[in-house]
């Protein structure tokens, strides 16, 4: 494809252009003079859900591996080069996406450029960093999740709520799956996934356009296309029909907790950004309806929160609590969550609280947007989510055009016991009877 472009007016929240390469890769360019800082942001379209059953794990492993050598550039030299630059680096790697950022005083845009494009130019990796970033993420595993209080919850849950999809493994992996990656399964990776075409490179902050665009083209364009097509997995799991219910007792913790799990649709349908309006109201603030009648008014749980685990395909809606008393029953907690949910199902929630939802959307978008490395970041993933970086631009007035009756109505589709996983901790002390 020949390059092309779309110009977006300077009145939309994030201005921007959009170039497509020779080879594929999309540009972004989003223009910020107001202070001399530069971010280069690279996302691949390639996270947990493309690895294979016996490589779980891979995908985040190999987003370590590439801090780890490239082409040209020796071991342990990728992070020297941006300090000493007066930057800073970091990656992270969700089931749908890996994203690589740096940020930099303007002038040393170049290093960034040339950096991110030596480390998508050839396979660099040795045996050595594979050996040392293997340990490194199986000790990130032990600490995170392991030895974590409900730190297994996630892990838990995917394996309750996703049956052969590949969501249902953790993007951390699994120790005898890390364990078992190969340089050669990292070069095949590599290889499949980390090429022009499955990437977008979003540039923002203190440049002018078309010097950076020359620049880019320098670095990038000549990296030849992957050998073949990149195909993603497709979902097509039926929603359950009966919850699915799992009691804790083997792990340490302090509270008894409750921690539900429903299936909601991808992450940017209308039916996503309800749900997401309805977890606000729900459990944000002390005036939420979860915190209100589990903290305050009945006093049965010390914490209380619901959110979402939003994915490119279908995700799940968390809600918590934790019990304020180590004995605790957990059948409480549960009760008064459900009257919650139940009331708005068939009542709904009213203007106010919706209004207020609206409101807190709106300011935390905005302030995922004060750093060029934040709008790097949201334009980036809506070009690989919905292959549309405009959607930043338009997002919020979608937000503001839910109703109370969608809230009613999402609640009352999703919000089932049908639709459930249930994941119960208990303490050493706690005595409840229930069948795993």
């Amino acid at each position: 494809m020949d390059s092309t472009v779309v110009t977006h007016s300077a009145q939309s929240i994030i201005s921007f252009e959009e170039h497509f390469l020779s080879n594929g890769l999309r540009v972004i360019l989003h223009e910020d003079r107001s202070a001399s800082v530069v971010c280069l942001n690279i996302a691949y379209h390639v996270g947990s859900k493309n690895e294979s059953i016996q490589r779980r794990g891979f995908a985040h492993l190999f987003e370590h591996l590439l801090f780890d050598g490239s082409k040209n550039v020796p071991r342990g030299a990728f992070d020297r080069y941006i300090t000493e630059a007066g930057g800073q680096d970091n990656a992270y790697t969700t089931e749908d996406l890996t994203n690589y950022y740096e940020v930099l005083p303007s002038h040393q845009l170049e290093l960034a450029l040339w950096l991110e494009s030596d480390r998508m130019l050839e396979f660099g990796v040795s045996d050595i960093s594979l050996e040392t970033q293997k340990q490194v993420v199986k000790e990130e595993k032990r600490e995170r999740y392991d030895n974590s209080p409900y730190g297994s919850v996630s892990i838990r849950m995917n394996r309750l709520a996703y049956r052969d999809f590949p969501y249902w493994w953790a993007v951390i992996g699994d120790m005898e799956t890390i364990d078992a990656a190969t340089l050669q399964d990292v070069r095949d990776f590599f290889e499949t996934f980390y090429v022009p075409e499955n990437a977008a490179l979003v540039l923002a902050g203190d440049f002018k356009k078309e010097q950076a665009l020359d620049r880019i083209r320098y670095y990038f364009e000549s990296i030849p296309k992957g050998k073949s097509p990149i195909i993603h997995p497709i979902f097509d799991e039926a929603e359950s029909q009966a919850e699915l219910r799992q009691i804790v007792d083997a792990e340490p913790v302090p509270l008894p907790a409750v921690f539900y799990g429903y299936r909601i649709p991808a992450e940017g349908s209308r039916d996503y950004l309800a749900l997401d309006l309805l977890t606000n109201i729900l459990s944000s603030g002390d005036s939420s309806r979860l915190y209100q009648k589990l903290v305050y008014q009945q006093q049965v749980a010390s914490e209380v929160a619901a959110y979402l685990d939003g994915r490119e395909m279908p995700g799940l809606l968390y809600i918590h609590a934790l019990h304020r008393d180590e004995s605790g029953t957990v059948e409480e907690m549960e009760r008064a969550i459900e009257e919650v949910i139940d009331t708005v199902a068939e009542k709904g929630v009213t203007e106010q609280e919706l209004q207020k939802a609206k409101n807190r959307m709106e300011a935390r978008t905005i302030a995922g947007r004060v750093t060029v490395q934040g709008k790097a970041d949201q334009l980036a993933h809506a070009a690989l989510f919905y292959d549309n970086p405009a959607r930043v631009n338009t997002i919020l007035n979608e937000y503001a055009a839910i109703t109370t009756e969608d809230i009613r109505t999402v609640a009352k589709r999703y919000l089932r016991r049908q639709n459930r996983c249930t994941i119960v901790y208990l303490t050493s002390t706690t005595h409840q009877n229930e069948e795993v």
